[in-house]
Formats: structure tokens, C-alpha cells, sequence
């Protein structure tokens, strides 16, 4: 029998943490929620999830602190709790690799699809396609499908997990032009949401892979549409 996705949730406030519990344990994932940032760390410890959902808010150790943390151990996908105000906090965020954010107030079925379409999504681009293939090389990069990795002139390059399916979407397809709206659509999944979220993955992806992030050779900007993978 497959085990269930491992999702910890992060947040502070008992009725929404007991609410998002529900429909996701509803939706048969393993579940377990905690209410400030140092027990989230511990518990990630004790057994690494498959999926955190952060609440910037937290008591003691806050919300971006324990994104720091997380990401320095491990890439697990991060989804951010946010109140409608903290536009600053939600880029930060970013930055620090969490692959979305959900603001407050929001609906729970909204947010349990996010998190299905984030864990189908970690799981299909680290599945060889239909040809094969398991391994793309293309320009400085040599990307390794099954293991996740991505290594630049051969260094092994540190992306989370949302920046790698995005480098394995644009390198899929070399030369071709694609708009912030089909990335967030392809790469995580929603039809509708803030376009800012693709932006923020191709600038530290840019950091990570390209000689020179200002000036880039491979992930370069279609001016008026959006972004493609020149080899």
C-alpha cells in the first residue's frame, strides 16, 4: 500500500490549524501540525515531511526563520501562510525558496489543492518521461532526473524544489517562449495566481546557474511575453 504524503503544518492559530488538519487528513495525507516555529523544526527532525505549510506569524522562532532552517538541510517544498498585507514578508519568502503562499483569509479546498498540485508536481518532473529519458544536458547544465540534481560546469548546483521543475520545464523545451501565466500553470500547477511567484524562482534560479546572474545567457527574458532556455 503507497504511504500517504507527509505534510507538517505550522501554525498557530488552533481553529485554522485544527480546520486545515481536517480537510487534509479528509483528502488522506499524514498529517501533523504544530503551533510555533521551534517545535516545527524538532519535528521536521524527528521525521522529514514531504510538504510543510508555514505560517509567517509564529511565536518564537517566526515563519522566514524556519524556512532558513528547513532549506538549509533539506529542499522540501513550502507553502506560506500569509496575511493580506505582508506583500514584503511573501517576496522574502520566496526568496528563500518556498515554492508558494496562500493569504489569510483563504479557503481550505483552495489550499489543500495547492498542496496536491505541489506534491504531483515534485513528484512527475523527478520521473523520467515516456522516452527514457533520465538526464538532460543542456548548455553549462547536466540535469539528473531521477536523483533531483542539477549540477552547473560540473558543481553541483543547491536549487530547491520548485526551481528545479522549473529549470526542467524551460530546458524540456529549448528556445521556446513561455509566459509567466503557462509557467505557473506548468510548473505549479494553477491556473489562476500571482504571476510575481515566477518572477521571483527565475531571479534566484538566474543566481544559481548563469555566470552572470545581470546578464544571463540561458534563462533569458522574451521581452512583452516571458522567459525561455536558450542551450
Amino acid at each position: 500500500m503507497e504511504q500517504a504524503p507527509r505534510v507538517l503544518v505550522v501554525e498557530d492559530d488552533p481553529t485554522i490549524s485544527e480546520v486545515v488538519v481536517r480537510y487534509f487528513e479528509r483528502d488522506g495525507l499524514d498529517v501533523v501540525a504544530v503551533a510555533d516555529g521551534r517545535d516545527a523544526i524538532e519535528e521536521a527532525a524527528k521525521q522529514w515531511p514531504d510538504l510543510v505549510v508555514l505560517d509567517l506569524m509564529l511565536p518564537g522562532i517566526d515563519g522566514l526563520e524556519v524556512c532558513r532552517r528547513l532549506r538549509a538541510r533539506a529542499p522540501v517544498p513550502v507553502i506560506m501562510l500569509t496575511a493580506r498585507g505582508d506583500e514584503e514578508d511573501r517576496v522574502l519568502g520566496l526568496e528563500l525558496g518556498a515554492d508558494d503562499y496562500v493569504v489569510k483569509p483563504f479557503s481550505p479546498r483552495e489550499l489543500t489543492a495547492r498542496v496536491r498540485a505541489v506534491l504531483r508536481r515534485a513528484v512527475a518532473i523527478g520521473v523520467p518521461d515516456g522516452l527514457g529519458v533520465e538526464s538532460l544536458d543542456t548548455g553549462r547544465a547536466h540535469i539528473d532526473l531521477p536523483a533531483r540534481e542539477v549540477t552547473i560546469d560540473g558543481e553541483l548546483a543547491p536549487l530547491t524544489a520548485r526551481e528545479f521543475d522549473l529549470l526542467v520545464h524551460l530546458a524540456r523545451s529549448p528556445r521556446r517562449a513561455f509566459t509567466r501565466e503557462e509557467l505557473l500553470e506548468r510548473v505549479w500547477g494553477y491556473s489562476l495566481g500571482d504571476t510575481a511567484t515566477v518572477t521571483v524562482h527565475v531571479r534566484r534560479l538566474r543566481e544559481k546557474i548563469e555566470a552572470n546572474p545581470s546578464e544571463p545567457e540561458h534563462l533569458v527574458t522574451v521581452w512583452g511575453v516571458g522567459y525561455r532556455w536558450d542551450p
